[in-house]
């Protein structure tokens, strides 16, 4: 499974190196060069200190070449990729959760202890970055004060090693909480980039839904993805209503939010958000109980019809313009999830 996860890991690095490079507008020995560093550069340093021979780059050479094939896909395409730029920290952050799992996971195989097998996955998760920045003239993520970036990669890799050396963990489990630290560290770079940051935010805070559900059964099913759906939209529905508090400031120091993007029809949004997460949260409860029994099924549904009037009791009384309300509003959100986590639990206990 580490080899799978680390030819992951290298594409996505690629794709994040190639948007660092059009940026810089190199040729395409430049852009392959780039590509290179922060394809195998932390992987090349994890294998050095493991004394691993030979380099993994070297064993599957099969992925020197997908990378000279993505350089110059990109070197040929520079306007394509160009377009992507703003949003170069999402293979960023993804490329450095994935090859944060290499590093413990290889450094655990060859018996280092639980201390060094973090330290090299934090290692392996960031190096490459560093080099790829420095080739591009660019101060390294890991030296700028914020936001958090090799502290997401060590406290990754130790949550990945405990989960080993517990036992028991679901690979796709660990897998899943891993890679939970990408939407983690692209959230603070989207409100200068897009009107939608409430999305990442979602994506960040409800990946719990996915990772639970994991861990208990052993494979990812449809009710967690329409739990994690739904959460996504209760996240819009909520952060959006505490944006209003700011909106303002906002306009003046040019974050993005959802709040500033609606104006006037922020209620109308509010009810799609509403409308659509009851949907998919009940769709969820009716495939997770659907063989558990009438009563099961019945508390579950119950739970999230409590729910979504809570919301809708919200709903009737937001004002966007009147920050007190506002933020009134979104501390309810906590009543509101109680509510539907109350009706999941009792019909988990039937």
């Amino acid at each position: 499974m580490l080899t799978t996860i680390e030819f992951m890991a290298v594409t996505v690095a690629a794709l994040y190196g190639i948007l660092l490079a059009t940026r810089k507008s190199l040729d395409v020995i430049g852009v392959f060069t780039v590509c290179f560093a922060v394809a195998f550069g932390g992987g090349t340093l994890r294998d050095l200190f493991l004394d691993r021979h030979p380099l993994f780059w070297i064993t599957h050479d099969h992925y020197v070449m997908i990378v000279l094939g993505m350089a110059i896909a990109g070197s040929l395409a520079p306007r394509l990729f160009a377009r992507a730029e703003p949003w170069l920290a999402v293979p960023d952050a993804i490329g450095m959760a994935l090859f944060t799992v290499t590093g413990a996971g290889f450094a655990l195989q060859t018996g280092a202890s639980p201390f060094i097998a973090a330290l090299l996955g934090a290692v392996t998760g960031t190096f490459g970055g560093v080099i790829a920045d420095v080739l591009c003239n660019e101060i390294p993520s890991l030296f700028r004060s914020s936001p958090l970036y090799a502290t997401c990669s060590y406290l990754g890799a130790w949550a990945f090693v405990g989960a080993v050396l517990l036992g028991g963990a679901q690979p796709w489990a660990i897998l899943l909480g891993v890679i939970s630290l990408a939407p983690v560290c692209i959230y603070p770079f989207m409100k200068r980039v897009t009107w939608w940051p409430q999305i990442f935010l979602g994506l960040a805070f409800n990946w719990g839904a996915l990772l639970a559900w994991t861990a208990h059964t052993g494979t990812l099913g449809w009710p967690a993805v329409l739990l994690y759906l739904a959460g996504i939209c209760w996240t819009l529905f909520y952060d959006t209503i505490y944006a209003c508090c700011d909106a303002e400031d906002d306009a003046l120091i040019g974050v993005k939010s959802t709040a500033r993007l609606f104006g006037e029809d922020t209620g109308r949004w509010l009810a799609g958000f509403l409308v659509a997460g009851t949907l998919l949260a009940l769709a969820a409860a009716v495939l997770a109980t659907a063989w558990s029994g009438i009563a099961p099924m019945a508390l579950a549904i119950a739970g999230v019809w409590a729910f979504a009037l809570r919301l809708h009791w919200q709903l009737r009384r937001f004002d966007r313009t009147d920050g007190a309300v506002c933020l009134r509003l979104f501390r309810d959100n906590r009543n509101a999830g109680l509510l539907m986590a109350l009706g999941f639990a009792g019909a988990a206990l039937l």
